[in-house]
């Protein structure tokens, strides 16, 4: 069954595949097509191939919710079966309150855009989050500063933002404008695969028109936000991947209200990693750069040489991190993961 969401692309190479796909092939996967998922509902998923749109038929016992849009699956062409999915090149992933399994944002994503907006919803600690989120998933973070239009001057929502960490690209836009398409080319050429996330209301679905070129007919729903409080509504209940004008793809996601940290101690360093280059000169190795004597991180606070605000935010982020991250413990060989927040003997800590 086919679906006309989008125009066909020429190649498996337009919609996104690699060498790092082909190496996954085996002699016994020739005849299967290779289809990239479109979409990811409760019971159903779309995926798109060279012909384009195609709604796929999941095997027994499959669920979706192991499934991410991005996603690249092996199909029988003739069902349309999946058969099985790639490994991927990269995965955006969250941990929800009270999930037990990490919720799938989007897969094989080259490029994350965080979405935040000109005016009182720009908050550095919530920015941070999805920083975070982008570095351990392996995905080049850009912050896409919306709203441009509606300020006198952008330099200073720029400076906030590009001090958040080393050599993080930073552009500042109209969403609804065309020339939006053209700041943001460099990263959506002919392959690429950009993700857009950020909170309600801050321009994502209007992003996502300019660069997928939609027409009225075919525009995602827009919301706007509220004056009283900056907050936005949500207009984007699902994700989905869209073709850009440029031959890349984009991906929308949905607003997030909270984004737990877990599983992202790697991309904690890299965000912050003015402070953590400075942990191996503490005097004692197991520091926690808070109250020691001989600590590195203390001096430098001391000197000047780091924000207290930003030094905050940092402790805050490791410590949730360990709650939020499952451990793994036993012998070599026969590990078992615990939930996140399990301590000694199995307990909750």
């Amino acid at each position: 069954m086919t679906q006309s969401l989008d125009p066909p692309s020429h190649s498996v190479t337009a919609l996104g595949w690699s060498a790092f796909f082909d190496d996954q092939l085996t002699p016994d996967d020739a005849g299967l097509a290779r289809m990239r998922i479109a979409t990811v509902h409760r019971a159903r998923m779309t995926a798109i191939s060279p012909q384009g749109p195609v709604r796929l038929t999941l095997p027994p016992r499959a669920n979706t919710a192991d499934y991410a849009v991005g996603d690249w699956v092996l199909v029988q062409p003739d069902a349309p079966v999946l058969v099985r999915r790639l490994d991927r090149k990269a995965l955006l992933q969250r941990r929800t309150e009270g999930g037990r399994m990490p919720q799938l944002i989007a897969a094989n994503v080259d490029t994350l855009f965080i979405v935040t907006s000109c005016n009182d919803d720009l908050n550095p600690a919530r920015l941070e989050r999805y920083l975070a989120l982008a570095n351990e998933a392996g995905a080049t973070p850009v912050i896409v500063l919306t709203k441009a239009d509606q300020v006198e001057d952008t330099a200073p929502y720029r400076a906030q933002v590009a001090s958040l960490q080393r050599g993080l690209a930073v552009v500042a836009l109209d969403a609804t404008a065309p020339d939006a398409a053209l700041t943001l080319a460099p990263w959506c050429g002919a392959g690429q695969t950009v993700a857009l996330v950020g909170s309600s209301g801050v321009g994502k679905s209007s992003l996502l028109n300019t660069l997928a070129g939609k027409s009225p007919e075919q525009a995602q729903a827009t919301g706007s936000i509220r004056e009283a409080d900056a907050k936005g509504r949500h207009t984007t209940t699902s994700r989905s991947l869209h073709r850009v004008v440029g031959g890349g793809w984009v991906i929308d996601t949905p607003g997030m209200r909270t984004l737990h940290v877990s599983d992202s101690a790697a991309g904690l360093e890299q965000l912050f990693a003015e402070i953590t280059e400075l942990a191996p000169m503490c005097r004692f190795r197991d520091c926690t750069h808070a109250h020691e004597p001989g600590c590195a991180v203390q001096a430098a606070l001391a000197e000047g040489g780091l924000d207290p605000a930003r030094v905050d935010r940092w402790r805050k982020l490791l410590q949730e991190n360990q709650a939020n991250t499952p451990v793994q413990s036993g012998p070599r060989g026969n590990r078992i993961t615990k939930p996140p927040g399990t301590g000694p003997g199995g307990k909750r800590r």
